[in-house]
């Protein structure tokens, strides 16, 4: 075997063979201690040595998951999104390091991790500000850690991913929030409503099209054909630490073209002509971002304001209460229940795979099924012969 034990203060240490130094051809070694017993060592020393044969062995280093992860947030910043960037450093910054950051890197283990989760679902932040995590946020949790060490694997700083047999916790339909939507009268009411306000405009397009918050504020007018009756999502307004910003669609499906109703396209010429009036009023103060949803000067709107000014006049009509995201539910909700079929739903709601549309809709989609049935059913035993 190319190593021994030794016996060192009250444990052992599984001592490495490692090739010669090919520039002096001097001996290495590597120590591993810290093992309480000589089996413990023994086994330790023979998944060492395999590692060292099959090229996988990453020597011992004294890194802590908290400056590993200082490095990794830096060297990924360029390959992702920069709200994506942001979302892990925050998650890391309040869900990992306050429970492993001093931990070495090389001891994390599948078992730390499931303890991590455990906590999290428990306790949440560390400071105890706040309460446990849902499920749903520690797999989120799970995933930028998988992602950070399997770069630490790559980069030869580990011999494994722990994550890969950590256990996150499941989701299940019962942990889902359930989809609270308007009824085509009580969307009729708000937008009536809120036809005179300066997002009335927004509030419509997000309710006859399901698109996102960030496609409707981010949507400019070169990217929008009224005449033809559609328009092109390319550009998307996200917030990174705080503050708006440009962004493009996450995926190929998000980047789509999506066709309009009469209603929407008379609205959006109005709209137009509205802006258009602003503009000359502002005059120089105008800033130009060819934005259709925007500040009196043309800026764009910050995206949680747009959603708490759709709470205030959902409030002040007497409405039930109901996020702004639930705009698009509510558009996917009436489509499926209208018949529409759940590809083109998908479709225009940009969702990556038609099996998030059923999975997220399956509420509607169950009845679709006992539609289906009666249909069939009337064609086999109703039909004429």
């Amino acid at each position: 075997m190319r190593g021994s034990i030794v016996r060192r203060g009250k444990g052992y240490a599984a001592v490495v063979e490692l090739d010669r130094d090919p520039a002096t051809g001097s001996r290495r070694q590597k120590w591993h201690s810290g093992y309480r017993t000589k089996r413990e060592a023994e086994r330790a020393l023979a998944e060492l040595v395999h590692g060292v044969d099959r090229g996988t062995y990453v020597p011992r280093t004294r890194q802590t998951v908290a400056e590993f992860a200082q490095m990794w947030l830096a060297a990924i910043a360029p390959t992702v999104r920069p709200a994506t960037h942001y979302s892990y450093a925050r998650n890391v910054r309040l869900h990992l390091l306050p429970y492993v950051g001093t931990a070495a890197l090389v001891v994390i283990d599948a078992g730390t991790l499931n303890g991590l989760y455990a906590r999290l679902l428990a306790e949440g932040k560390a400071d105890g500000t706040g309460s446990g995590l849902s499920p749903r946020s520690v797999r989120y949790v799970h995933t930028i850690a998988h992602r950070m060490f399997k770069d630490a694997v790559r980069w030869g700083r580990l011999a494994r991913n722990p994550a890969d047999a950590a256990d996150p916790p499941r989701g299940s339909a019962s942990n889902r929030p359930e989809l609270v939507t308007w009824s085509a009268g009580t969307l009729r009411t708000f937008l009536d409503g809120v036809a005179a306000d300066r997002l009335g405009p927004a509030f419509l397009l997000a309710a006859t099209t399901g698109m996102r918050r960030g496609e409707v504020l981010g949507l400019r007018w070169a990217d929008v054909d009224l005449d033809a009756g559609r328009l092109a999502i390319r550009q998307t307004v996200i917030m990174v630490h705080h503050a708006v910003a440009y962004g493009e669609p996450k995926t190929a499906k998000g980047r789509r073209t999506i066709t309009l109703d009469p209603e929407t396209v008379r609205a959006l010429r109005e709209h137009r002509k509205r802006q258009a009036a602003e503009r000359l009023l502002i005059g120089s103060g105008w800033r130009d971002h060819d934005l259709i949803v925007t500040k009196v000067d043309g800026t764009p709107y910050h995206p949680e304001r747009f959603s708490r000014q759709f709470a205030r006049l959902g409030a002040r009509l007497g409405l039930p209460r109901v996020r702004l995201h639930d705009l698009r539910h509510g558009w996917a909700t009436m489509a499926l229940a209208a018949g529409v079929h759940p590809k083109v739903v998908q479709e225009r709601l940009g969702h990556a795979s038609i099996g998030i549309t059923l999975d997220t809709y399956s509420h509607v989609t169950a009845g679709l099924h006992a539609d289906a049935a009666a249909q069939v059913a009337g064609l086999i035993f109703g039909g004429t012969s």
